[in-house]
């Protein structure tokens, strides 16, 4: 099965690189795949447009791991795997049709890597900065417009950018801010 792994770069730090491609220890976590719940929702995709889907909603998760580790490069990381279907579980009351939950795993062949480009680190600090306004907004009751408008033009600069695709045996070389 094809899934769609979150990742931050510093992740990637431990991919054993050769020549004909990288292995990576996959951490316990939820991921994105082509569910039957995906094929439910989409009946009238093909599997690449299934798949899509799979891969943005693990983007958008790449983006909530980074607004948890604020040390990690702000850039989404997606990473390609194929794993036996045994190794992944359907994500009970996911909001996401397409998630999964991986068992950790050792030395998994990577497929390839998606990563944002150096220059989107400063959208995805916005969406971080404008996250942490409308927080303290919500704490001190001052929710206003304002921030609520700051983090939705954030966010949509972010997912408007395409991930860039690297070959497994470029990870060393992914270029960072």
């Amino acid at each position: 099965m094809r899934i769609y792994v979150p990742a931050t770069l510093d992740e990637l730090e431990g991919a054993v690189v050769a020549a004909a491609g990288a292995r990576w220890d996959v951490p316990a976590r939820r991921a994105h795949a082509v569910t039957p719940a995906l094929a439910g929702e989409l009946p009238d995709e093909d599997d690449e447009s299934r798949e899509y889907e799979a891969f943005l909603a693990a983007a958008d998760d790449s983006l909530a791991l980074v607004a948890s580790r604020r040390a990690v490069v702000p850039l989404r990381v997606v990473v390609s795997l194929d794993v036996p279907d045994a190794e992944v579980t359907e994500a009970d009351g996911a909001d996401e049709p397409s998630a999964v939950d991986v068992a950790a795993l050792t030395r998994v062949a990577v497929v390839a890597v998606h990563v944002d480009e150096p220059e989107a680190a400063d959208d995805v600090r916005a969406v971080l900065a404008a996250a942490d306004e409308e927080n303290d907004a919500e704490r001190t009751g001052d929710v206003g417009a304002t921030s609520e408008a700051a983090l939705d033009a954030a966010l949509q600069r972010v997912t408007d950018r395409d991930l860039l695709w690297y070959d497994p045996t470029e990870i060393s070389q992914i270029p960072r801010p």
